[in-house]
């Protein structure tokens, strides 16, 4: 298994192994993205103040996704080490560590959704709709989290073992249960009470449920390489620790988007609570061009970070090109579609006129931000694959945090809601700056001290297969 591997990622055209890598994780970030989407379009048919309540209730699912991406990333890094030193029982009990992490993630949202719930819509919004649309919902998927926490455990414990199909399933099964069941339990068809924002709610966790249990059942029934049995299960301190000092990083980056889309959304509730409404629209159909990128870059880490180690400098250099031309053209296609058809894609969650109005000019606007995205997306997958993940840590606070929401704030001094739009333009122009600066570092310290004689890689990558 390893030589075959080996093989594939030393030997395969560059082409086809960055394809054959990244298109089922393309395909699963795109079937994710639907749940947001899904439910935001019934949404929007119940009232502007319903989907405004789910733009200011994206920030604790982000906060939620944060917790499990980076958990998750610790997780399968440690598993699939002890998988590679040929340890199936440490690799089982990182599995089964993983599981009760899984269930103290969700514990903590539980208490969260709980107790903190009314207090986080009061300290953004005073009106009484929208706050109580948004405790229906965030009530509804906090309290109820199990089913999306034990998904992704189980999940990447697949995709760690190298079954993406059944992750592929998994993911697709809940998608389309999730959009069979919301207009169903929303508007209250076939005998279902109307439950509205509620509803929407129930579908998702339901859709979540389902889908966690059909990944336990595959991971049980056809996961050979881990043996997650729980009978006599005690924590390793010493496991769980490997696991968050790996996934921390992540956790951090994925945490910050959910502090920054607070703060902007309160800079855009000083104009009006549509301009929110907006945001949150844009952030659901921006995950249409961002996605299949960000699942690009997760089939080039392996690449890169192999040919790093077998000291084969033209087919690093090869897969960052390809890599980099497939982004631009993916978020070259994003932009084009939000510059053509902002009000075809805005009449999808069903905007009036004033939301269509001033969604027009937000999708146009930030879609001019999108290949310059996508240009610091795969540089920062380069500092992942090489061992910098530092310096994407730094570049996404840069970004984020240090120029986005400043820019945001002051622009917004203009009283012109238009003009704050064009924060999120600046910050991923700066991003671009500080991602090629890192790489040429990156490269000067790394990737051109490199060998250019194949012969010599070919014999040491005859002698390591």
């Amino acid at each position: 298994m390893k030589n075959m591997k080996s093989n594939k990622l030393g030997t395969m055209p560059m082409n086809r192994l960055v394809l054959n890598l990244s298109l089922p994780m393309m395909i699963s970030m795109l079937i994710q993205s639907l749940y947001n989407i899904v439910d935001s379009m019934f949404v929007a048919q119940i009232s502007e103040e319903a989907l405004a309540a789910l733009s200011l209730a994206y920030p604790v699912q982000m906060l939620m996704l944060a917790i499990q991406v980076g958990s998750g990333v610790g997780m399968n890094a440690e598993l699939s080490k002890r998988l590679g030193e040929d340890r199936r029982d440490l690799a089982s009990e990182t599995a089964n560590n993983g599981v009760f992490l899984g269930f103290i993630h969700y514990a903590i949202f539980l208490i969260l959704g709980l107790l903190l719930i009314r207090s986080f819509f009061q300290a953004q919004t005073d009106n009484p709709v929208i706050i109580q649309y948004g405790i229906e919902y965030t009530m509804i998927i906090t309290t109820f989290s199990i089913g999306k926490f034990m998904q992704f455990v189980y999940e990447r414990t697949l995709q760690a073992t190298g079954r993406t199909m059944y992750t592929m399933i998994t993911q697709g099964t809940g998608a389309i249960l999730n959009i069979a069941l919301d207009p169903i339990l929303i508007f209250g068809l076939f005998g279902f009470p109307a439950m509205g924002v509620y509803g929407a709610a129930i579908a998702t966790v339901f859709a979540q449920i389902v889908s966690a249990l059909m990944a336990f059942t595959f991971n049980a029934k056809f996961n050979d390489d881990v043996d997650m049995k729980y009978k006599g299960f005690r924590p390793n301190w010493t496991v769980i620790k490997r696991i968050y000092s790996v996934g921390i990083p992540s956790m951090i980056m994925t945490s910050i988007t959910s502090l920054v889309t607070f703060l902007l959304n309160n800079i855009l509730l000083q104009f009006t609570s549509t301009a929110t409404a907006v945001y949150g629209v844009y952030i659901r159909l921006q995950g249409f061009a961002f996605m299949p990128v960000f699942g690009l870059n997760n089939g080039m880490i392996p690449i890169v970070s192999f040919n790093y180690g077998a000291r084969n400098k033209k087919r690093m250099i090869q897969a960052i090109q390809i890599c980099l031309i497939y982004a631009i053209s993916l978020m070259l296609t994003g932009t084009i579609l939000f510059q053509l058809f902002p009000t075809q894609l805005l009449g999808l969650f069903s905007a009036s006129e004033e939301m269509t109005a001033i969604g027009v000019s937000a999708l146009r606007t930030i879609s001019i931000s999108f290949i310059l995205a996508g240009f610091s997306i795969i540089m920062g997958t380069v500092f992942q694959a090489l061992g910098n993940g530092m310096l994407s840590l730094w570049v996404n606070v840069i970004r984020q945090l240090v120029v986005l929401i400043p820019a945001a704030y002051l622009l917004s001094l203009t009283g012109n809601v238009h003009a704050v739009w064009w924060a999120i333009v600046i910050s991923e122009a700066v991003a671009v700056v500080f991602s090629a600066i890192a790489m040429r570092y990156v490269y000067k310290q790394k990737i051109k001290p490199m060998s250019d004689n194949m012969e010599i890689n070919r014999e040491r990558f005859a002698e390591d297969s």
